[in-house]
Protein backbone atom coordinates (compact mmCIF):
# COMPACT_ATOMS: atom_id res chain seq x y z
CA UNK A 1 0.00 0.00 0.00
CA UNK A 2 1.51 3.71 -0.90
CA UNK A 3 2.24 5.38 1.80
CA UNK A 4 0.57 8.90 2.16
CA UNK A 5 2.33 11.73 1.61
CA UNK A 6 2.69 14.53 4.77
CA UNK A 7 1.23 17.06 2.70
CA UNK A 8 -1.80 14.92 2.17
CA UNK A 9 -2.25 13.77 5.62
CA UNK A 10 -1.96 17.09 7.19
CA UNK A 11 -4.68 18.17 4.70
CA UNK A 12 -7.06 16.07 6.93
CA UNK A 13 -5.73 16.18 9.68
CA UNK A 14 -2.34 14.53 28.02
CA UNK A 15 -0.93 15.98 29.68
CA UNK A 16 -0.99 12.54 31.16
CA UNK A 17 0.76 11.95 34.59
CA UNK A 18 3.78 10.11 34.65
CA UNK A 19 1.74 7.35 36.80
CA UNK A 20 -0.67 7.07 34.78
CA UNK A 21 0.34 3.99 32.24
CA UNK A 22 1.89 0.89 33.37
CA UNK A 23 4.69 1.49 30.75
CA UNK A 24 5.53 4.63 32.57
CA UNK A 25 5.25 3.44 36.17
CA UNK A 26 7.75 0.25 35.03
CA UNK A 27 10.32 2.07 33.50
CA UNK A 28 10.31 5.60 35.77
CA UNK A 29 13.45 5.03 37.33
CA UNK A 30 15.57 5.30 34.53
CA UNK A 31 14.37 8.70 33.59
CA UNK A 32 15.88 11.82 35.26
CA UNK A 33 13.00 14.04 37.42
CA UNK A 34 10.38 15.40 35.75
CA UNK A 35 11.56 18.49 37.09
CA UNK A 36 14.80 18.35 35.23
CA UNK A 37 12.60 17.75 31.77
CA UNK A 38 10.69 20.74 33.18
CA UNK A 39 13.62 23.08 32.64
CA UNK A 40 14.97 22.13 29.67
CA UNK A 41 11.24 22.74 28.47
CA UNK A 42 11.24 25.93 30.05
CA UNK A 43 14.63 27.13 28.53
CA UNK A 44 12.97 26.08 24.59
CA UNK A 45 10.15 27.83 25.43
CA UNK A 46 12.17 30.82 26.94
CA UNK A 47 13.64 31.80 23.75
CA UNK A 48 10.70 33.13 22.30
CA UNK A 49 9.78 32.91 18.75
CA UNK A 50 11.50 30.22 16.74
CA UNK A 51 11.18 31.20 13.20
CA UNK A 52 14.74 29.64 11.02
CA UNK A 53 17.97 32.06 11.54
CA UNK A 54 15.99 34.29 14.09
CA UNK A 55 17.29 35.42 17.08
CA UNK A 56 15.10 32.43 19.11
CA UNK A 57 16.30 29.70 17.05
CA UNK A 58 20.03 30.68 16.93
CA UNK A 59 20.15 30.87 20.64
CA UNK A 60 18.04 27.81 20.99
CA UNK A 61 20.28 26.06 18.55
CA UNK A 62 23.60 27.06 20.13
CA UNK A 63 22.21 26.37 23.66
CA UNK A 64 21.54 22.18 21.77
CA UNK A 65 25.06 22.55 20.87
CA UNK A 66 26.60 23.36 24.07
CA UNK A 67 24.41 20.56 26.09
CA UNK A 68 25.66 18.02 23.02
CA UNK A 69 29.52 18.89 23.90
CA UNK A 70 28.80 18.52 27.70
CA UNK A 71 27.82 15.50 27.03
CA UNK A 72 30.14 13.84 25.13
CA UNK A 73 29.59 14.78 21.80
CA UNK A 74 31.76 16.20 18.99
CA UNK A 75 29.17 18.94 17.60
CA UNK A 76 29.37 20.57 14.36
CA UNK A 77 26.81 23.38 13.03
CA UNK A 78 26.10 22.81 9.39
CA UNK A 79 25.03 26.40 7.83
CA UNK A 80 21.89 26.65 5.75
CA UNK A 81 20.18 29.56 4.09
CA UNK A 82 16.04 29.94 4.85
CA UNK A 83 13.67 32.81 4.12
CA UNK A 84 12.51 35.03 6.07
CA UNK A 85 10.11 38.22 6.35
CA UNK A 86 9.39 41.03 8.91
CA UNK A 87 6.28 42.27 8.22
CA UNK A 88 5.34 45.63 7.71
CA UNK A 89 1.43 46.79 6.87
CA UNK A 90 -0.24 43.83 6.35
CA UNK A 91 -3.98 44.07 6.44
CA UNK A 92 -7.44 43.89 4.86
CA UNK A 93 -9.82 46.68 4.45
CA UNK A 94 -13.58 46.32 3.12
CA UNK A 95 -15.68 49.43 4.03
CA UNK A 96 -15.66 50.26 7.54
CA UNK A 97 -14.17 46.76 8.71
CA UNK A 98 -10.18 46.24 8.61
CA UNK A 99 -8.04 42.77 9.77
CA UNK A 100 -4.43 42.12 10.37
CA UNK A 101 -3.23 39.46 7.84
CA UNK A 102 -0.29 37.35 8.36
CA UNK A 103 1.87 37.33 4.82
CA UNK A 104 2.14 33.68 3.32
CA UNK A 105 5.93 32.78 2.73
CA UNK A 106 7.61 33.07 0.99
CA UNK A 107 6.05 36.60 0.37
CA UNK A 108 5.13 38.35 -2.05
CA UNK A 109 4.59 41.57 -1.35
CA UNK A 110 1.75 44.16 -2.53
CA UNK A 111 2.89 48.29 -3.29
CA UNK A 112 2.81 50.19 -0.53
CA UNK A 113 -1.04 51.31 -0.99
CA UNK A 114 -2.30 47.92 -1.29
CA UNK A 115 -4.20 46.08 -4.45
CA UNK A 116 -7.30 47.14 -4.53
CA UNK A 117 -10.25 44.86 -6.35
CA UNK A 118 -13.72 43.35 -5.98
CA UNK A 119 -13.50 40.50 -3.27
CA UNK A 120 -15.03 37.24 -4.08
CA UNK A 121 -15.99 34.32 -1.90
CA UNK A 122 -13.70 31.04 -3.15
CA UNK A 123 -14.71 27.58 -1.32
CA UNK A 124 -12.56 24.91 -0.75
CA UNK A 125 -13.03 23.08 -4.47
CA UNK A 126 -11.49 26.68 -5.98
CA UNK A 127 -15.12 27.87 -7.04
CA UNK A 128 -16.45 30.92 -7.01
CA UNK A 129 -20.05 32.71 -8.14
CA UNK A 130 -18.40 35.67 -9.40
CA UNK A 131 -15.89 36.53 -11.92
CA UNK A 132 -12.31 35.91 -10.57
CA UNK A 133 -10.34 38.79 -12.91
CA UNK A 134 -8.79 41.28 -10.78
CA UNK A 135 -10.62 40.45 -7.57
CA UNK A 136 -9.42 39.94 -4.33
CA UNK A 137 -9.70 35.98 -3.83
CA UNK A 138 -11.38 35.39 -0.33
CA UNK A 139 -10.79 31.58 0.43
CA UNK A 140 -12.73 30.03 2.70
CA UNK A 141 -10.91 26.84 3.90
CA UNK A 142 -12.72 23.90 5.58
CA UNK A 143 -12.13 23.50 8.85
CA UNK A 144 -8.80 21.33 10.32
CA UNK A 145 -5.92 21.60 11.93
CA UNK A 146 -3.93 23.51 9.25
CA UNK A 147 -0.35 23.34 8.35
CA UNK A 148 1.33 23.46 5.59
CA UNK A 149 0.37 26.05 2.14
CA UNK A 150 1.46 22.25 0.54
CA UNK A 151 -1.36 20.54 1.44
CA UNK A 152 -3.31 20.27 -1.66
CA UNK A 153 -6.72 21.23 -0.36
CA UNK A 154 -5.19 24.21 1.00
CA UNK A 155 -2.95 25.09 -2.30
CA UNK A 156 -5.57 24.20 -4.57
CA UNK A 157 -7.84 26.76 -4.32
CA UNK A 158 -5.49 29.51 -4.46
CA UNK A 159 -3.81 28.18 -7.37
CA UNK A 160 -7.49 27.96 -9.07
CA UNK A 161 -8.05 31.47 -8.05
CA UNK A 162 -4.77 33.00 -9.44
CA UNK A 163 -5.25 31.25 -12.53
CA UNK A 164 -9.25 32.78 -13.00
CA UNK A 165 -6.89 36.12 -13.04
CA UNK A 166 -7.40 37.01 -9.02
CA UNK A 167 -5.24 39.86 -8.56
CA UNK A 168 -4.51 38.56 -4.61
CA UNK A 169 -5.97 36.01 -2.31
CA UNK A 170 -6.53 36.08 1.24
CA UNK A 171 -7.16 32.74 2.96
CA UNK A 172 -9.38 32.05 6.00
CA UNK A 173 -7.63 29.32 8.12
CA UNK A 174 -10.14 28.14 10.12
CA UNK A 175 -9.42 26.12 13.00
CA UNK A 176 -9.92 25.46 16.74
CA UNK A 177 -8.72 28.58 17.89
CA UNK A 178 -10.31 30.93 15.67
CA UNK A 179 -6.46 32.52 15.11
CA UNK A 180 -4.70 32.76 11.68
CA UNK A 181 -2.44 29.41 11.66
CA UNK A 182 0.62 29.93 9.72
CA UNK A 183 1.30 27.41 7.27
CA UNK A 184 4.73 25.81 6.13
CA UNK A 185 6.05 26.48 2.52
CA UNK A 186 8.31 25.80 -0.25
CA UNK A 187 11.68 27.10 0.80
CA UNK A 188 13.02 27.79 -2.48
CA UNK A 189 10.57 30.16 -4.08
CA UNK A 190 7.28 31.42 -3.73
CA UNK A 191 4.22 29.27 -4.42
CA UNK A 192 2.13 31.38 -5.71
CA UNK A 193 1.43 34.08 -8.52
CA UNK A 194 0.57 37.20 -6.53
CA UNK A 195 0.28 38.27 -2.87
CA UNK A 196 -1.38 35.75 -0.47
CA UNK A 197 -2.07 36.75 3.30
CA UNK A 198 -3.51 34.46 6.21
CA UNK A 199 -6.32 35.92 8.12
CA UNK A 200 -7.60 35.40 11.34
CA UNK A 201 -11.76 33.12 11.02
CA UNK A 202 -12.43 34.99 14.14
CA UNK A 203 -12.10 38.24 11.89
CA UNK A 204 -13.18 37.05 8.78
CA UNK A 205 -17.36 37.30 9.22
CA UNK A 206 -17.28 40.55 7.59
CA UNK A 207 -15.60 39.86 4.55
CA UNK A 208 -17.48 36.90 3.64
CA UNK A 209 -20.18 39.55 4.23
CA UNK A 210 -18.74 41.91 1.83
CA UNK A 211 -17.73 39.01 -0.22
CA UNK A 212 -21.64 38.48 -1.09
CA UNK A 213 -21.70 42.01 -2.05
CA UNK A 214 -18.90 42.06 -4.07
CA UNK A 215 -17.93 44.94 -2.36
CA UNK A 216 -14.15 46.37 -2.87
CA UNK A 217 -11.38 45.79 -0.77
CA UNK A 218 -7.94 46.46 -0.38
CA UNK A 219 -5.06 44.38 0.80
CA UNK A 220 -1.94 45.21 2.10
CA UNK A 221 1.20 43.23 2.71
CA UNK A 222 4.67 44.98 3.11
CA UNK A 223 7.62 44.25 4.63
CA UNK A 224 11.32 43.56 4.21
CA UNK A 225 12.94 39.82 3.51
CA UNK A 226 15.48 37.66 1.88
CA UNK A 227 17.65 34.56 2.49
CA UNK A 228 19.19 34.55 5.78
CA UNK A 229 21.50 32.28 7.41
CA UNK A 230 20.18 29.41 9.60
CA UNK A 231 22.45 26.23 11.23
CA UNK A 232 21.30 22.81 11.74
CA UNK A 233 23.27 21.17 14.95
CA UNK A 234 24.39 17.48 14.82
CA UNK A 235 26.45 15.59 17.72
CA UNK A 236 28.41 12.56 17.35
CA UNK A 237 29.94 10.14 19.60
CA UNK A 238 31.90 8.26 16.77
CA UNK A 239 33.32 4.52 18.38
CA UNK A 240 34.07 2.78 15.57
CA UNK A 241 31.48 0.34 15.83
CA UNK A 242 29.69 0.63 12.37
CA UNK A 243 26.58 0.48 13.67
CA UNK A 244 24.88 4.42 14.30
CA UNK A 245 21.65 4.82 16.05
CA UNK A 246 20.35 8.65 15.36
CA UNK A 247 17.89 10.54 17.05
CA UNK A 248 16.55 13.82 15.60
CA UNK A 249 14.29 16.63 16.24
CA UNK A 250 13.26 20.00 14.42
CA UNK A 251 13.73 23.24 16.42
CA UNK A 252 12.30 25.80 14.01
CA UNK A 253 8.79 26.76 13.62
CA UNK A 254 6.23 30.03 13.20
CA UNK A 255 5.65 30.69 16.80
CA UNK A 256 6.91 30.10 20.77
CA UNK A 257 6.52 26.42 19.60
CA UNK A 258 5.62 25.18 23.23
CA UNK A 259 3.19 22.34 22.41
CA UNK A 260 4.66 21.74 18.69
CA UNK A 261 8.27 21.38 19.35
CA UNK A 262 9.13 21.76 22.69
CA UNK A 263 8.35 18.11 23.88
CA UNK A 264 10.71 16.88 20.77
CA UNK A 265 13.34 19.13 22.43
CA UNK A 266 12.88 18.01 25.60
CA UNK A 267 12.83 14.36 25.27
CA UNK A 268 15.52 14.43 22.57
CA UNK A 269 17.64 16.25 25.24
CA UNK A 270 16.89 14.07 27.43
CA UNK A 271 17.50 11.08 25.75
CA UNK A 272 20.89 12.59 24.30
CA UNK A 273 22.62 12.83 27.93
CA UNK A 274 21.99 8.72 28.61
CA UNK A 275 22.54 7.38 25.35
CA UNK A 276 26.29 7.19 25.56
CA UNK A 277 25.99 5.30 28.54
CA UNK A 278 22.78 3.40 27.24
CA UNK A 279 23.91 2.39 24.22
CA UNK A 280 27.64 1.11 24.79
CA UNK A 281 27.39 -0.83 21.41
CA UNK A 282 26.75 1.53 19.18
CA UNK A 283 27.80 4.81 17.29
CA UNK A 284 25.40 7.64 18.00
CA UNK A 285 24.20 10.49 16.36
CA UNK A 286 22.22 13.63 17.71
CA UNK A 287 20.25 15.48 15.30
CA UNK A 288 18.48 19.14 15.73
CA UNK A 289 17.39 20.66 12.51
CA UNK A 290 16.36 24.37 11.46
CA UNK A 291 14.40 25.19 8.49
CA UNK A 292 11.51 22.83 9.43
CA UNK A 293 8.54 25.74 8.51
CA UNK A 294 10.22 25.66 4.89
CA UNK A 295 8.72 22.21 4.09
CA UNK A 296 11.43 20.29 6.20
CA UNK A 297 14.78 22.44 4.49
CA UNK A 298 17.26 21.56 7.24
CA UNK A 299 16.24 18.43 7.55
CA UNK A 300 16.80 17.60 3.78
CA UNK A 301 19.97 19.24 3.99
CA UNK A 302 21.25 17.02 6.65
CA UNK A 303 20.14 13.54 4.83
CA UNK A 304 22.66 14.95 2.21
CA UNK A 305 25.49 15.87 4.01
CA UNK A 306 25.36 15.76 7.95
CA UNK A 307 23.62 12.18 9.19
CA UNK A 308 24.84 9.23 9.04
CA UNK A 309 24.21 6.98 5.67
CA UNK A 310 21.52 4.19 5.26
CA UNK A 311 23.95 1.12 4.91
CA UNK A 312 25.79 2.21 8.28
CA UNK A 313 22.55 2.98 10.69
CA UNK A 314 21.22 0.70 12.91
CA UNK A 315 17.84 2.85 13.75
CA UNK A 316 16.89 6.30 13.17
CA UNK A 317 14.12 7.69 15.90
CA UNK A 318 12.73 11.37 14.85
CA UNK A 319 10.66 12.92 17.61
CA UNK A 320 8.17 15.46 15.61
CA UNK A 321 5.28 17.87 16.21
CA UNK A 322 3.17 17.50 18.83
CA UNK A 323 4.81 14.75 21.00
CA UNK A 324 2.92 15.53 24.26
CA UNK A 325 0.86 18.89 23.92
CA UNK A 326 -2.27 19.20 25.76
CA UNK A 327 -5.80 18.52 25.38
CA UNK A 328 -8.18 21.10 25.27
CA UNK A 329 -11.78 20.76 25.72
CA UNK A 330 -13.37 22.27 22.13
CA UNK A 331 -17.03 23.21 21.09
CA UNK A 332 -20.01 25.07 23.09
CA UNK A 333 -18.05 26.53 25.48
CA UNK A 334 -14.95 27.78 23.69
CA UNK A 335 -11.39 25.59 24.18
CA UNK A 336 -10.46 24.54 27.70
CA UNK A 337 -7.03 23.21 28.45
CA UNK A 338 -7.82 20.03 30.54
CA UNK A 339 -5.30 17.15 32.17
CA UNK A 340 -4.90 14.84 29.57
CA UNK A 341 -2.85 14.70 26.11
CA UNK A 342 -3.48 15.76 22.81
CA UNK A 343 -4.63 12.08 21.12
CA UNK A 344 -3.73 13.46 17.54
CA UNK A 345 -0.17 12.49 18.03
CA UNK A 346 0.90 9.24 15.60
CA UNK A 347 3.80 6.85 16.23
CA UNK A 348 4.87 5.23 13.16
CA UNK A 349 7.50 2.38 13.44
CA UNK A 350 9.19 -0.51 11.14
CA UNK A 351 6.88 -3.34 11.05
CA UNK A 352 9.39 -5.87 12.95
CA UNK A 353 8.97 -3.07 15.81
CA UNK A 354 4.90 -3.25 16.07
CA UNK A 355 4.46 -5.47 18.84
CA UNK A 356 7.31 -4.03 20.73
CA UNK A 357 5.72 -0.21 20.04
CA UNK A 358 2.16 -1.45 21.34
CA UNK A 359 3.92 -2.66 24.07
CA UNK A 360 5.96 0.21 25.58
CA UNK A 361 3.01 3.05 24.43
CA UNK A 362 0.04 1.43 26.33
CA UNK A 363 -2.01 4.06 28.10
CA UNK A 364 -0.65 6.80 26.19
CA UNK A 365 -3.23 8.46 24.37
CA UNK A 366 -2.54 7.97 20.82
CA UNK A 367 0.76 6.39 20.89
CA UNK A 368 -0.63 3.67 22.25
CA UNK A 369 -1.91 2.62 18.63
CA UNK A 370 1.70 2.87 16.39
CA UNK A 371 1.28 2.79 12.89
CA UNK A 372 3.86 0.48 10.74
CA UNK A 373 6.19 2.81 8.39
CA UNK A 374 5.20 1.46 5.05
CA UNK A 375 1.45 2.58 5.14
CA UNK A 376 1.95 6.04 6.78
CA UNK A 377 4.37 8.98 7.86
CA UNK A 378 4.82 12.34 7.84
CA UNK A 379 7.18 15.51 7.79
CA UNK A 380 11.07 14.39 8.18
CA UNK A 381 10.21 11.20 9.18
CA UNK A 382 8.65 10.83 5.43
CA UNK A 383 12.54 12.13 3.70
CA UNK A 384 13.95 9.86 6.54
CA UNK A 385 12.44 6.76 5.43
CA UNK A 386 12.35 7.75 1.36
CA UNK A 387 16.57 7.87 2.36
CA UNK A 388 16.45 4.32 2.62
CA UNK A 389 17.11 3.78 6.31
CA UNK A 390 16.34 0.13 7.15
CA UNK A 391 14.51 0.33 10.46
CA UNK A 392 13.02 3.91 11.68
CA UNK A 393 10.47 5.22 14.59
CA UNK A 394 8.73 8.58 14.45
CA UNK A 395 6.47 10.65 16.11
CA UNK A 396 4.40 13.53 14.97
CA UNK A 397 1.25 15.48 14.97
CA UNK A 398 -0.92 18.62 14.94
CA UNK A 399 -2.45 19.83 18.20
CA UNK A 400 -4.86 22.57 18.56
CA UNK A 401 -2.53 25.55 18.96
CA UNK A 402 0.04 24.19 16.00
CA UNK A 403 1.38 26.53 13.98
CA UNK A 404 -0.82 29.72 16.10
CA UNK A 405 0.45 32.46 18.24
CA UNK A 406 -0.91 31.12 21.48
CA UNK A 407 1.24 28.20 21.22
CA UNK A 408 3.54 28.92 24.84
CA UNK A 409 3.71 27.02 27.70
CA UNK A 410 -0.26 26.48 28.93
CA UNK A 411 -0.39 23.81 25.96
CA UNK A 412 2.16 21.16 27.10
CA UNK A 413 2.85 19.78 30.20
CA UNK A 414 6.74 18.66 31.61
CA UNK A 415 4.70 15.14 33.35
CA UNK A 416 3.34 14.09 29.67
CA UNK A 417 6.67 14.66 28.26
CA UNK A 418 8.50 12.22 30.91
CA UNK A 419 6.08 9.49 30.27
CA UNK A 420 6.19 9.66 26.65
CA UNK A 421 10.57 9.93 27.02
CA UNK A 422 10.41 7.12 29.44
CA UNK A 423 8.47 4.95 25.99
CA UNK A 424 11.16 6.20 23.56
CA UNK A 425 13.91 5.25 25.91
CA UNK A 426 12.46 1.75 26.15
CA UNK A 427 12.07 1.21 22.48
CA UNK A 428 15.50 2.71 21.69
CA UNK A 429 17.01 -0.01 23.71
CA UNK A 430 14.70 -2.81 21.84
CA UNK A 431 15.38 -1.28 18.59
CA UNK A 432 19.37 -1.51 18.91
CA UNK A 433 19.27 -4.83 20.10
Amino acid sequence: MARPSRRGFLAGATAVPLAATSAAKAIEPAIEPAGAIAADLAAYIGFGNKRSGGAGDNACGHWLADELARAGYAVEKPALSVPWFEAGESMIVAGGARAALAPQPIVTPTPAQGIDGPLVRVNAHGRSDAPLSGAIALIDLPYGRWSSALARPARAPVDAAFAAGAAAAVIVTNGPTGQIIQLNADGGAPMFRGPVGLLAPADAAPFLEAAMRRARATVTLTGRGGRRPAFNVIGRLDRGKGRWITVSTPRSGWTDCAGERGGGIAAWLHLAREAPSLLPDHDIAFLCNSGHEYENLGAEEALKAAAPKPAETHFWLHLGANLAARDWHEGLFGLSPIAGTDSQRYLVVSPPLLPAARRLFAGLAGLESPYPSDRLSAGELTAIIAAGYPSVAGVFGVHRFHHVEGDNARCVDPAAIAAATAAFRELLLTAAR
